[in-house]
C-alpha cells in the first residue's frame, strides 16, 4: 500500500504529494537524481524511498557522507585499498562503490567535494570503472547514483567551485525538497507520527495535542526543519513524561532549547533525560523488559 511504501515520509500537502508522485516515476528508471533542499528537510528519506521503489530494491543502498570524509582519504573510502597500499593501511579494504555494487549509492552532501575529489568522482562515473588503491586491476561498477546538497550548486559552478561535467552527470533527474514552513499542512501529520514513535519506545501512552496546540506548533518558523521538530517533539515528551496532553506551554521550553545553539548542553540534559525515561518505563513493567 501506498501508506506502507511512505512509512516514513509523512505529508499529505499537495507539494508533498506531487513529490511521492515524482519519487514513484524516477524510481522507475536507472537516472542518476539530485534531490535539493535545506538542511533536515529529508533528503535522505527521499533517496531511500527511490531506492525502495526502483529495480534495485533487493540490492545494497549505500549513503556515502561526503561532507565528512577528509580529501586525503576520499579514494581509500570510495574505491578501497589493498593491504599495504599506503602507509597504516593493515589490511584489504572494501570502497563504496564496491559495496554499493548492484545498488544505489546515495552521495549525500556532494555539495562539499573539493575539486581534486570531483574529477575522481567523475571519472567512475562516465567509465563506470574504477581501481581500488594500490591494485592494478580495473573493476566494474554498476550502481545508480543519488547525490544531495543543500548548497546552491549553480552558483557553486558559477564561481568555479563546482564542475560543471559533474554536475550535470548528477542532475539527469532533480528532486527539490520545500523547507518545513512551505508545507505547514503537514506539520500536525508529523507530529503525531513522532509523538507515537516515541511513546511506543518508551512504552508510554501517547499523551493527546489539541487542535490549538497543533496550530501553534504548525505557525512556528522551524530553520532545522523536519529535524528541529522531531527533536523538539521528542524532548517535549520526555520532559513531560507523566503528563496525559501537551499543550503550548509544555513545548516552550524545548522549543526555546531547540532553536538555540547550546547545543552541548542540550545532549546533556537529554541524556539525563532519557535515563530518566528509561528508569520510568522499566518501574512501570515492574522490571520485566
Amino acid at each position: 500500500s501506498t501508506a506502507e511504501q511512505q512509512r516514513n515520509i509523512i505529508g499529505e500537502s499537495k507539494k508533498m504529494m506531487e513529490i511521492m508522485s515524482t519519487v514513484d516515476k524516477v524510481a522507475k528508471t536507472q537516472a542518476s537524481v539530485l534531490i535539493t533542499g535545506e538542511s533536515g528537510t529529508g533528503k535522505e528519506l527521499i533517496a531511500e524511498a527511490i531506492h525502495e521503489r526502483s529495480l534495485r530494491n533487493g540490492f545494497p543502498f549505500i549513503k556515502v557522507n561526503l561532507g565528512s570524509i577528509p580529501s586525503a582519504l576520499f579514494e581509500s573510502e570510495m574505491f578501497g585499498h589493498l593491504k599495504g597500499a599506503f602507509t597504516g593501511a593493515h589490511a584489504d579494504r572494501v570502497g563504496r562503490f564496491e559495496a554499493a555494487h548492484t545498488g544505489t549509492i546515495f552521495l549525500d552532501e556532494i555539495g562539499e567535494l573539493d575539486l581534486d575529489c570531483q574529477v575522481k568522482l567523475l571519472r567512475v562515473l562516465q567509465e563506470k570503472t574504477f581501481e581500488q588503491l594500490g591494485s592494478i586491476k580495473t573493476q566494474k561498477t554498476d550502481v545508480r547514483v543519488i547525490a544531495a546538497t543543500n548548497r546552491d550548486l549553480v552558483e557553486r559552478m558559477g564561481s568555479g567551485g563546482f564542475r560543471e561535467d559533474l554536475y550535470y552527470r548528477i542532475n539527469l533527474l532533480h528532486i527539490h525538497l520545500p523547507p518545513l514552513r512551505e508545507r505547514r499542512d503537514d506539520i500536525p501529520a508529523l507530529v503525531k507520527y513522532f509523538i507515537n514513535n516515541v511513546a511506543k519506545l518508551y512504552s508510554a501512552d501517547v499523551p493527546y495535542l489539541d487542535d490549538e496546540t497543533n496550530e501553534w506548533l504548525s505557525n512556528q518558523e522551524y530553520k532545522g526543519n523536519i529535524r528541529q521538530l522531531k527533536n523538539l517533539v521528542e524532548r517535549t515528551f520526555l520532559m513531560n513524561l507523566d503528563s496525559k496532553d501537551l499543550t503550548k506551554k509544555n513545548f516552550l521550553p524545548a522549543f526555546n532549547i531547540s532553536s538555540s545553539n547550546d547545543s552541548k548542553k542540550i545532549g546533556l540534559n537529554l541524556q539525563e533525560m532519557e535515563v530518566d525515561a528509561i528508569k520510568k518505563a522499566l518501574a512501570k513493567h515492574s522490571h520485566s523488559i
